[in-house]
């Protein structure tokens, strides 16, 4: 039993307030998804609504647009190789805090910069950040799931659901900022620094949790041995590459999709709804699939999600109506996210808690690699004939096959 457990009995008190055990465990939870929200729903996924803006203003082809995504992905992955020595130094909580900040940073500094060099440093370092804080919590969320097991999938959900929170707050805050400033030379850059702020708030939120957990150690060792747990990358060898390709198929649809959609015609008041009901899909998304990730100690739940999301992705591809489209955002934040939580579940089910860093990072080591191969390689696609719709279809491919090789995964 995890340390942490020891305090699982008796109540907490918050100011005013005393919260029974499974409450406080439920607002750690909550307070936690805020890293999820920082290192991707706002430090990735907001560039997408940005991509428009600044692709005209700086006469980018898609192929150098997607690059940015790219440069932010080498730098996940960057990130995702360090992170496990760091958090056997420092431990989550220290990282998790101290790459939230950094995320916060690096965001802001991409309002200083038009020269294209510059901004690839910053998208990586943003990248190398987020990792941190995206593995760092993704363990605590994990730690926490184990006080609660039978809710432990709702609770690791929860926390990979705090993306949709800052999807849904870039898609309200990113048009209403670009409109009023757009007067402004380059003024897009006003929209990075706003977005910094609210990562720097987020940031602060964060300290409350970390501290909490920070009290608490967990075992290095195979209990009854002393013996260290390795992380045998074989065994997983058909869940990591359907998650490596989740990682190439899913980030074309959240790099381009926004584009596709204007070049379409939408306008930007239904491009506002279209991201903000994606980002709410991703909160409700814990709640949707928490049977099928305490269910399934296999690969089936990571195949299943990846084929449903490679539905959601070719949709937009194949016709412009608009309750199509819509049904596309709507299915697509309310799977992908579920993918990450669903690798985390299946470290949780096979492995014990000792090793559970060493596999959620792999799994994120992977899934970065993907990353980096998807935004240009749909950006180079886009470039040529059948544009963005045909670099979606690519997604959408990837997707499948991914599902394919993850079916095949047994449980340990």
């Amino acid at each position: 039993m995890l340390p942490i457990l020891q305090n699982a009995s008796h109540a907490i008190r918050l100011g005013p307030f005393v919260l029974t055990p499974v409450r406080h465990i439920w607002l750690q939870a909550l307070l936690l998804s805020l890293g999820a929200a920082v290192s991707l729903g706002i430090t990735r996924f907001a560039y997408g609504l940005l991509l428009p803006a600044m692709r005209a203003d700086l006469a980018w082809s898609y192929t150098l647009a997607g690059g940015m995504n790219t440069a932010n992905a080498l730098g996940y992955f960057v990130g995702a190789l360090m992170t496990p020595k760091l958090l056997a130094r420092w431990g989550a909580s220290t990282v998790l805090v101290v790459g939230a900040f950094l995320s916060s940073i690096f965001m802001a500094l991409s309002g200083f910069f038009i020269e294209t060099d510059p901004l690839l440093l910053q998208r990586f370092l943003a990248g190398v950040a987020s990792a941190l804080v995206f593995i760092a919590g993704g363990l605590l969320a994990a730690r926490l799931g184990a006080q609660a097991p039978s809710r432990s999938g709702f609770l690791i959900g929860l926390y990979y659901g705090g993306t949709g929170f800052g999807i849904a707050l870039s898609a309200v805050l990113v048009p209403w900022a670009l409109d009023a400033s757009s007067t402004q030379l380059h003024g897009w850059r006003w929209v990075w620094w706003l977005l910094a702020l609210v990562c720097l708030l987020a940031s602060a939120a964060l300290v409350i949790p970390a501290r909490a957990m920070a009290r608490f150690t967990v075992p290095t060792t195979q209990a009854g041995t002393g013996a260290p747990v390795h992380f045998r990358w074989r065994a997983f060898g058909y869940a990591l590459a359907g998650y490596t390709l989740f990682g190439v198929g899913y980030i074309g649809y959240m790099t381009f999709v926004v584009a596709l959609l204007r070049e379409q015609g939408s306008s930007a008041v239904e491009v506002t709804v279209f991201y903000a009901l994606l980002g709410l899909a991703v909160v409700a998304s814990s709640r949707i699939w928490a049977g099928l990730l305490d269910r399934h100690r296999s690969g089936r739940a990571l195949a299943i999600l990846n084929g449903l999301l490679g539905v959601a992705t070719i949709l937009p591809a194949l016709t412009q109506s608009w309750p199509v489209v819509l049904g596309s955002g709507l299915l697509f934040g309310g799977v992908f996210l579920s993918v990450v939580a669903s690798t985390t579940a299946l470290v949780r089910h096979n492995l014990p808690h000792a090793a559970w860093a060493a596999g959620i990072s792999a799994f994120t080591i992977v899934f970065a690699a993907g990353q980096i191969i998807g935004p240009t390689v749909v950006g180079w696609i886009a470039d040529g004939p059948g544009g963005l719709a045909r670099g979606l279809v690519y997604s959408a491919l990837a997707l499948w096959l991914g599902a394919v090789l993850a079916w095949r995964q047994p449980a340990l």
